[in-house]
């Protein structure tokens, strides 16, 4: 009876180690960040910051959570759809609320749209986005305080460099 239960303990084991299987931990990557840099319409070479940049998704309440809300910045990234092949924001120079809590500021809005290209990396990671033909205009209006778009990369599959620059 006694080596029936040793055997019976040692198959259990044997069974429950071998079923065990590898974590799926991702550390391979995740959907690339659009990167924008800021340039001064004057000297088209050189960076020029945005005051109090507040950026939000067109239809959203919450502002864009991947920079300090409000701060002076030269250089931001921000997160497309992964749903969808455009995306659009408000971004407002020189941001603060007025004493009856609504947003002034010079509020332009940029529409950007692309085509989505899912790459599945592993079971822990599931499913990265890369983004092409990455195109962008803003949307005309009395002040508007972004002057230019240019487009560097169209091809969006890091966070490592630029892909748009905006001149104002």
């Amino acid at each position: 009876m006694k080596n029936f239960q040793i055997g019976l303990l040692l198959f259990l084991a044997i069974i429950s180690i071998s079923s065990c299987e590898k974590d799926d931990i991702c550390v391979e990557g995740d959907t690339p960040l659009l990167l924008i840099e800021f340039y001064d319409i004057e000297d088209t070479t050189t960076l020029k910051e945005v005051r109090t940049l507040r950026v939000v998704g067109v239809g959203q309440t919450e502002t864009v959570s991947t920079f300090t809300d409000r701060s002076t910045v030269s250089s931001i990234s921000i997160p497309l759809k992964t749903d969808d092949t455009s995306a659009s924001f408000i971004f407002i120079s020189e941001s603060t609320d007025s004493d009856d809590g609504l947003e002034t500021g010079n509020l332009d809005t940029i529409n950007f749209s692309y085509s989505r290209i899912e790459n599945f990396l592993s079971r822990g990671c599931g499913f990265v986005v890369n983004y092409d033909e990455l195109a962008a205009n803003t949307i005309t209006d009395a002040d508007n305080w972004i002057q230019d778009i240019e487009i560097t990369q169209s091809l969006v599959t890091n966070s490592d460099s630029t892909h748009v620059k905006i001149f104002h």
